[in-house]
């Protein structure tokens, strides 16, 4: 357990630089418009508006010619940075820039539908405990695996089964540590938590929103709005 600081001040990384491919768009996904703003928009300026976040920093693609074009550009909370060709590559690039940091968030540019129960969660859950954690939400369809055919060879057990959300805190440096050793070693890194499992480090699950989704599909456009649409009127 460390000292808790209700003033804990938290950047956030924002990997930007990928280009969309199963969105079927000619626009990058983070660039796509909901309810009236960017899907990035929407997700850094919710971060933004959480007390505990101090700053958000965007990687982006070395090409992008969409994002000096929004208003954040001119936002002094917001800084970017050139991401690279994987997702681990742009977020080690943002996490250099907040390396004095004591701990870091990384959170999916297409999730904008994040809520400030879950940062609180996850930043509270950090300083009960002193440990490094993901929102996650628990399995709740049957689970299969199948053979290269696609077909089913046998169901796999929900129990301890998560889906991994984000956002994802952990120490900064033991991040930027392990993100650098798993990609020396050439290790698939598929999120922020799996540097931490190939590197032994202790990593948490704390329960999120199962409405914290992430934009990957065109179908998931709607599903947004409408989760966008629904928490303005708990808001209100």
């Amino acid at each position: 357990m460390i000292d808790k600081d209700d003033n804990l001040q938290v950047p956030v990384v924002v990997p930007a630089a990928g280009i969309g491919k199963r969105m079927a768009s000619d626009i990058p996904k983070q660039y796509l418009t909901l309810a009236g703003k960017t899907i990035l928009e929407h997700t850094v300026e919710r971060l933004l508006a959480h007390p505990n976040v101090s700053k958000v920093i965007v990687a982006l693609n070395s090409e992008d010619t969409f994002f000096n074009k929004l208003p954040l550009n001119d936002n002094p909370d917001v800084i970017t940075v050139t991401g690279g060709s994987e997702r681990c590559d742009s977020v080690l690039a943002g996490l250099k820039q907040v390396k004095d940091s004591p701990v870091a968030m990384v959170h999916d540019a297409a999730r904008p539908c994040l809520t400030h129960e879950d940062i609180s969660q996850l930043i509270n859950h950090y300083q009960q405990t002193g440990r490094g954690a993901i929102l996650a939400s628990r399995v709740r369809d049957t689970m299969k695996r199948t053979n290269a055919d696609n077909q089913i060879s046998h169901s796999e057990s929900r129990d301890n089964l998560w889906h991994a959300l984000t956002p994802q805190l952990f120490a900064t440096g033991l991040l930027i540590e392990a993100l650098e050793k798993a990609l020396a070693a050439k290790q698939t890194i598929t999120d922020e938590a799996s540097a931490m499992e190939y590197c032994n480090h202790p990593a948490d699950v704390v329960v999120g929103r199962a409405d914290n989704i992430k934009v990957t599909q065109p179908e998931d456009l709607d599903l947004a709005q409408f989760i966008l649409k629904q928490q303005q009127r708990t808001v209100e």
